[in-house]
């Protein structure tokens, strides 16, 4: 299975649900994206493009694979921080 995402990456979890706060209230997910992510997929607007089913840690993938597609998710915590994503779609 393939999908494609976008995300947000931060180091606290009180950053990552402002972040959501503001996505729920029509905020562009490129534009705070691109100010807040410390991925280097920020420049993109957190877009991460294609990726199979096992590239990602699991806590993410168990979000781009099974949640709904195109509504915000999170804040989710791995290794790296805490995510917010979105998935565009799955195949």
């Amino acid at each position: 299975m393939k999908a494609n995402a976008c995300h947000i990456l931060v180091k606290t979890k009180e950053e990552a649900e402002s972040i959501k706060s503001q996505l729920d209230k029509g905020a562009s997910f490129q534009a705070l994206a691109k100010k807040y992510s410390h991925c280097p997929s920020a420049k993109k607007g957190g877009d991460l493009g294609e990726f199979r089913q096992g590239d990602m840690v699991k806590a993410f993938e168990n979000v781009v694979f099974k949640k709904e597609i195109l509504k915000v998710h999170g804040p989710i915590k791995t290794q790296f921080g805490f995510h917010i994503i979105k998935t565009l779609y799955r195949s």
